[in-house]
């Protein structure tokens, strides 16, 4: 065997002297555990150099067989030294990183229920590291999560350990913007567990019911970022969580409702969102915020419905949309439906959060996103098609109301709204009316923007000449369209002339009779 001295410099081998080293390293370990042939320190240190080694899988192959993974998994969960079993942890975490084979050899040996019992612990070191074995072995292996949620406590464990940061934050004593490192580093993996572990085993999600109080509470208790990222990492984990648990529980509903602040979560990812439109740019707008609109969107329908305040029944309106006794609702349709101040000019180009996820609407790099947005504000328009055009305008609108083949109600954009024209259509003047009635600026159907507010550039009345050059200029135009015989098209200057709707202008510049 290599003697390893004392002073040596951890990681100090590399190529195939590493490997000789990690070798050695192994079977002075798998000896231990027969015969205690190590001293504390001596297991220790060899654990510590195995972690070091275990960092780059190159020269390090005898760590990812199943003799290296047995060795440190009975290191990692059969002895009682903390240093050494968290010794032993660190180095299984980094193999089944490194190596996606190594997981399914970890689960085949059956220590992830041994994990599950780690996971137990009330330590910060020992949540982190037995939640990110776990969370690994949820991918490319067939671990049993529902065996492992009913009979080894998993989802308990997980809440518990949320319970444990939850009560943290919401101590008086505690600054919610100075975490400490592997506090946070632990709050990180568990939500990542909760949201696999959830996803991977939709049929026993009401089992991780009890969580949803401990994820609202750090969620509206943990400090605003300041940073260009502000999802990354918490919150971002945060509101996937809330993507994949049941809301419409008793527990939810009053955890993400509460009857005393029941705003609470909307406004903290009201702010999240207006942070994050600020902050991300194009191309991360699909995986970074996308699941908070998805988020808000969920929390916007499944808002308690009017409550009847004696019999605490729901009460349920024909228009809910106008039910402004719905706070939730209210609130998140008065952020983030355009207001006056985005009407001042064509919807999107203000500087507000609803005009910024309007600009997106279209926006080719993010697809997703702008579907989430879309489907948002069709949500806040009551799904209905007309109340949507009056949102967010028609040139917004139609594209969504096209591809989920929704009809235009009859009517709704018909003329146009004075969209650019000198006259407004038949419906515009109708819209404009009725906006008048209930008090409203009217507003152009399809730019959305109040109908005062319009400019339009002061163009002379064209003059007879002006207008005959304009005819010649179509009826060449149109000729050479024909010639080329890729389509078929009547010359509609033409077939004006034929019949007689009009003539040129006499050479004395008189104006000529207009028959149509």
């Amino acid at each position: 065997m290599v003697q390893l001295p004392q002073q040596a410099p951890l990681g100090s081998f590399a190529g195939p002297a590493k490997l000789s080293v990690v070798k050695d390293l192994l079977n002075k370990l798998s000896e231990d555990i027969k015969s205690a042939t190590l001293q504390s320190h001596e297991r220790d240190r060899a654990l510590e150099e195995l972690k070091v080694y275990g960092r780059d899988s190159s020269y390090a192959d005898p760590i990812f067989t199943k003799e290296g993974i047995e060795t440190l998994s009975k290191h990692a969960f059969d002895s009682t030294s903390e240093t050494t079993y968290r010794n032993a942890l660190r180095v299984l975490c980094n193999a089944l990183f490194l190596r996606p084979k190594t997981r399914e050899i970890f689960v085949d040996l059956g220590y992830e229920m041994k994990a599950c019992t780690k996971l137990k612990n009330d330590s910060r070191d020992d949540e982190f590291l037995a939640s990110r074995l776990l969370l690994l072995t949820t991918y490319g292996t067939k671990i049993d999560l529902p065996a492992l949620i009913t009979h080894h406590q998993l989802a308990n464990s997980i809440t518990q350990n949320l319970s444990r940061h939850a009560a943290r934050f919401a101590s008086p004593a505690v600054d919610a913007g100075k975490t400490e490192p592997m506090e946070e580093m632990a709050l990180a993996e568990t939500l990542k567990l909760l949201f696999n572990v959830t996803n991977f085993a939709k049929a026993h999600i009401n089992s991780f019911d009890a969580a949803l109080p401990h994820v609202t509470t750090i969620l509206c208790s943990y400090a605003l970022p300041q940073s260009q990222t502000p999802l990354e990492p918490l919150f971002g984990l945060l509101i996937n969580t809330l993507l994949n648990l049941d809301l419409t529980t008793p527990t939810a509903q009053s955890s993400i409702y509460p009857q005393t602040e029941p705003t609470r979560v909307t406004i903290r990812l009201l702010q999240l969102l207006d942070l994050s439109m600020k902050s991300y740019t194009d191309t991360s707008l699909d995986q970074s915020v996308t699941p908070l609109i998805c988020a808000l969107s969920a929390v916007h329908e499944r808002a308690p419905k009017k409550t009847d305040k004696d019999t605490h029944t729901h009460t349920h309106t024909e228009d809910e949309y106008d039910d402004s006794t719905d706070p939730v609702r209210s609130l998140i349709r008065t952020a983030l439906l355009p207001a006056e101040e985005d009407r001042k000019t064509v919807l999107g180009r203000a500087d507000t959060l609803p005009s910024r996820l309007l600009r997106n609407w279209t926006n080719p790099l993010a697809p997703q996103f702008r579907g989430a947005v879309a489907h948002l504000y069709f949500d806040l328009s009551g799904r209905d098609a007309g109340r949507f055009i009056e949102n967010v305008g028609y040139g917004y609108a139609s594209g969504f109301l096209f591809e989920n083949q929704i009809p235009v109600p009859a009517g709704a954009v018909e003329g146009g709204g004075g969209g650019g024209g000198r006259e407004e259509g038949s419906s515009s003047r109708a819209s404009a009316a009725a906006a008048a009635a209930a008090g409203r600026r009217p507003v152009n159907p399809i730019t959305g923007q109040l109908l005062d507010e319009e400019k339009f550039a002061e163009i002379p009345e064209m003059t007879d000449e002006e207008k005959e050059r304009e005819a010649e200029r179509l009826f060449v135009l149109f000729e050479r369209l024909r010639q080329t015989g890729i389509v078929s098209v009547v010359n509609p200057v033409a077939t004006a002339v034929q019949e007689g709707r009009f003539e040129e202008l006499p050479d004395d510049d008189e104006p000529a009779k207009k028959l149509d």
